[in-house]
């Protein structure tokens, strides 16, 4: 039920915007309109008010209606009232005056510069690894030595946000259909069940492929090491974004391959125009490997037509591409973002998903399907890890394949879709001025570019003497000139512990830039 543009001056009437506001939330679908999913009435409610706040339509200073006003107008009772106005209100769209009501606002966010474009026009040089093994290393180790009590360091959601009850029933009933599960052997190639739901579900990423097709793996880790062992040996080079993941970066190295890292927008992607010039120029890369949809640690999603074009380069070089799709679930709207894939004409792709980010990290499940390498592929699984145990297939494909699972999915990005909203605010309220951000239509993850002289390294070690745990950006290249960016992990309920942790991190930024 989208909103109606609504004409409304800055001087419209609280009554005026009510009455507009009323009749879209409740006009129903027209006959033929697909029907949308159920949302509590508050919800409904704040995202038309919302809608019209982004559209500039309600400016800042005008006043909202007040409680009584939408429980008479809308029809709606005191506690859905109060809901609607303090949602928008948690999501800096609106303040509370005194004695006076709530009054539009705009979010401090919406006047953060984004993120930065790279310099594509910087010469490009395969890294010699000097260090970033050492470097991850010693994050993951001070870490640990460190538990952090706020740890927003990692790429997953708080284990509230997933299907705990759901999954604990369908491991039960796994176990109950099949007792003798865990003492049998396993498949060489997977549950066929589970294939047969992945096979399914890729049809939401416009993936045309059957059972016989999906590999099923230890997450997306081990896809993209079989991948990478699949296409290149030591000594070869592999092209990479910049930034990049950096456990890619250590799977590489502990490969004996080097990276090319090419200039990554964050808004558009990896730079075709950079790429094809890596290209002409070295002769020699063996692939590319890439995140189209919500990059990490980025967050950016690649159009179609450029992912098009990219599956078309690498097709005409003769160059293999490896896609590495684990977050696509998790982009906002109720349609996923098409994969690299479907553009693939002759197998040169090799696609790689995973389901720690959007089902359980517990279930390290991952699965791929590698065109003309498939075959290869599976001979390499069975040479170094063998095959995945099956009481978390069977439990994931019996509840992928109901109902349940898309409705998790929906709760689950709109759930994150807050968390961001709200983290973004409060990063624009607390970090330094010349902090610069750019939000995401999804994901978990939000890429903060601190000002330039702050070491991410300083923040890291600061931060986690407080119990606070970040990202530093330093380790998501081999060189150094991520160094003034953070990740910081979206993934948590936006409480007030949360809040003040960011509050703190922004003393800290601030005491460190001096």
């Amino acid at each position: 039920m989208d909103m109606q543009p609504l004409s409304l001056n800055t001087g419209s009437t609280p009554q005026a915007v009510s009455d507009l506001v009323s009749t879209a939330v409740s006009q129903p679908n027209s006959p033929g309109q697909p029907h949308q999913p159920s949302q509590p009435i508050y919800r409904r409610l704040a995202e038309h008010y919302l809608s019209a706040i982004q559209a500039g339509t309600l400016a800042a200073g005008d006043r909202m209606p007040s409680v009584r006003d939408l429980m008479r107008q809308q029809h709606v009772s005191l506690s859905t009232a109060l809901q609607t106005l303090r949602y928008l209100e948690e999501g800096g769209w609106l303040e509370a005056r005194p004695r006076s009501g709530y009054f539009v606002r705009q979010p401090r966010r919406a006047q953060i510069r984004p993120v930065g474009e790279p310099n594509i026009s910087a010469p490009l040089d395969p890294a010699q690894y000097v260090g970033i093994h050492e470097q991850v290393s010693d994050f993951i180790a001070r870490r640990h030595l460190k538990a952090p009590t706020i740890d927003l360091s990692g790429m997953s959601c708080a284990p509230e946000l997933y299907a705990v009850d759901a999954l604990k029933n369908a491991a039960i009933k796994a176990l109950r259909e099949q007792p003798t599960l865990l003492t049998s052997p396993m498949p060489i190639n997977g549950n066929s069940h589970f294939r047969q739901v992945v096979a399914r579900r890729a049809l939401n990423a416009g993936i045309r492929i059957s059972a016989d097709d999906v590999v099923v793996t230890h997450g997306c880790i081990e896809a993209l090491n079989l991948a990478l062992r699949a296409v290149a040996q030591a000594g070869d080079t592999i092209a990479v974004e910049s930034p990049t993941y950096f456990g890619l970066l250590q799977t590489l190295e502990s490969l004996g391959m080097r990276a090319l890292e090419i200039p990554t927008s964050p808004h558009t992607g990896i730079s075709i125009e950079a790429l094809e010039l890596a290209m002409q120029t070295y002769g020699n890369i063996k692939a590319v490997v890439v995140v189209p949809t919500l990059q990490n640690p980025l967050g950016c999603i690649m159009s179609d037509s450029h992912k098009e074009r990219l599956v078309n380069l690498c097709e005409q070089q003769g160059v293999p591409l490896i896609e590495d799709d684990a977050y696509s679930e998790l982009a906002d709207g109720d349609v996923a973002p098409s994969a690299a894939k479907i553009w693939d004409r002759s197998g040169n792709v090799i696609y790689c998903a995973s389901l720690n980010k959007v089902l359980a990290p517990g279930m390290r499940l991952g699965w791929m399907t590698c065109g003309k390498w498939n075959e290869r592929v599976k001979m390499l699984k069975f040479a170094y890890t063998r095959a995945n145990e099956e009481w978390t297939q069977i439990t994931a494909a019996n509840y992928m394949g109901s109902p349940a699972y898309d409705r998790h999915l929906r709760r689950l990005r709109s759930s994150l879709k807050d968390q961001r909203e709200q983290m973004a605010e409060a990063i624009a309220e607390y970090f330094p001025d010349e902090t610069r951000l750019s939000v995401p239509n999804g994901g978990v993850g939000l890429w903060v570019e601190l000002p330039r002289k702050l070491s991410s390294k300083a923040v890291f070690g600061a931060a986690l003497d407080e119990g606070i745990g970040v990202s530093p950006g330093v380790i998501f290249s081999n060189s150094d000139r991520f160094d003034h960016y953070l990740r910081l992990c979206c993934g948590k309920p936006f409480t007030r512990e949360l809040d003040q942790a960011l509050r703190r991190l922004g003393v800290i930024t601030g005491q460190l830039l001096g």
